[in-house]
């Protein structure tokens, strides 16, 4: 018995010991600080965080025996998820260090709006047969298998003309924007006829988020902003596919992009989200468009400049139309892929364009006003200094 208390009390030690150094990490580490407390109350489970309460509120473990929480089987299973990020009872938190896009989906708030709800970030669920591959449409534009490539520093976006009322600014034929999609197949139940519950469901090889980026990139063009197009379907063309694996796919059509259009200063990884329709909807003079997120992969070291470049687009983007984004969202370098191929350039950015529950027309909407954003941003970026090129690449 003697021997029990000991161990106990020893572990307890140890998990406290453990817990204030895990707190005191996070306060210097974290760009974007969460309660401890709340982090805390997220990690373990009710019986377990009550337990917890009892030590110190005696009342909340009279009708039960704490000891049963506080075996050393649930004190070294704790302690040792606090240590490694791995639930022994999940083995999904295993994985999630080997494959890529298996991790919890976990987001921190960087940048709010009016349409922020802190509670509600960037939702992404694998399709219902996920791993599979299956007859894949015609894309856009494939890539031409210059994998490998790496990016180099580009020179300034300079128009062909001065903008003047008679002539339009365009970029004389030079691609300067690249859209493209990791997950082209994503698609809406509306389009596809399915029910809501069955949101899993909504990837489809034809009637899909691609056609959304096509949209963009005409109005871009319209704009006389030189976009290139990627709408790989990597599911059929890619041998044993695997959804898991979709950035490391998308990583090589980004490389090959630079490799075949080396003026491309912004690029823009186009998905939808997952999120309820109730919270992904705007109405603005009685039309509907889809809201967007802004998502940060924080395993790429320079995510910072990322950041900034998304923050300028959001602030354009709610001056234009207000409410329209959720805000800046950033994954973390241990949860899933968390980089989303924003390494290779500063002025690279995921946008999640409305969700599953959203319709097509909604998300085409908003595509337009995207573009209108971009091309802001491309003119404005031109006319500060064209002595300076942007810096648009990573080398």
């Amino acid at each position: 018995m003697g021997k029990m208390f000991l161990l106990l009390s020893t572990a307890t030690f140890f998990f406290f010991l453990v817990l204030g150094a895990v707190g005191f990490s996070q306060t210097k580490l974290q760009t974007s600080p969460v309660s401890s407390m709340k982090g805390l109350a997220a990690a373990v489970s009710n019986e377990f965080f009550i337990d917890m309460l009892g030590l110190e509120v005696p009342h909340l473990s009279e009708q039960k025996e704490a000891a049963s929480t506080f075996s050393q089987k649930n004190v070294f299973g704790f302690v040792f998820r606090m240590l490694t990020d791995i639930n022994p009872h999940d083995p999904k938190t295993l994985l999630a260090r080997e494959v890529p896009g298996l991790g919890i989906d976990s987001s921190v708030l960087l940048r709010k709006t009016q349409s922020t709800n802190p509670n509600a970030g960037p939702i992404d669920y694998p399709p219902s047969n996920v791993g599979s591959g299956g007859s894949g449409g015609t894309p856009d534009s494939q890539p031409g298998g210059t994998g490998g490539v790496s990016p180099t520093p580009l020179p300034s976006p300079t128009p062909s003309a001065e903008p003047t009322p008679a002539a339009k600014p365009t970029t004389g034929g030079k691609k300067v924007v690249l859209i493209y999609h990791s997950h082209n197949r994503e698609s809406w139940v509306s389009e596809l006829g399915l029910k809501a519950e069955d949101a899993n469901k909504a990837h489809d090889a034809e009637k899909n988020i691609t056609q959304v980026g096509k949209h963009l990139v005409d109005r871009l063009e319209e704009k006389g902003i030189g976009t290139a197009h990627y709408a790989t379907d990597y599911a059929s063309s890619i041998k044993d596919y695997n959804w898991y694996y979709s950035y490391k796919y998308s990583q090589k059509t980004v490389k090959e992009a630079f490799a075949a259009n080396s003026d491309i200063q912004f690029v823009f990884d186009l998905h939808r989200d997952d999120s309820p329709r109730e919270q992904s909807v705007l109405t603005v003079d009685g039309k509907k468009y889809a809201k967007v997120f802004f998502v940060i992969g924080q395993k790429n070291k320079a995510w910072e400049k990322n950041e900034a470049f998304a923050s300028q687009m959001q602030e354009k983007l709610e001056k234009k139309m207000p409410g329209i984004s959720r805000g800046i969202w950033a994954k973390k370098t241990h949860e899933g892929n968390a980089e989303y191929n924003q390494s290779l350039s500063p002025n690279s950015v995921l946008v999640e364009v409305g969700s599953v529950h959203n319709t097509k027309d909604e998300a085409m909407r908003t595509a337009e006003v995207l573009a209108d954003v971009i091309a802001d941003m491309y003119w404005d970026a031109a006319k500060v200094d064209q002595s300076k090129p942007l810096d648009a690449k990573v080398s």
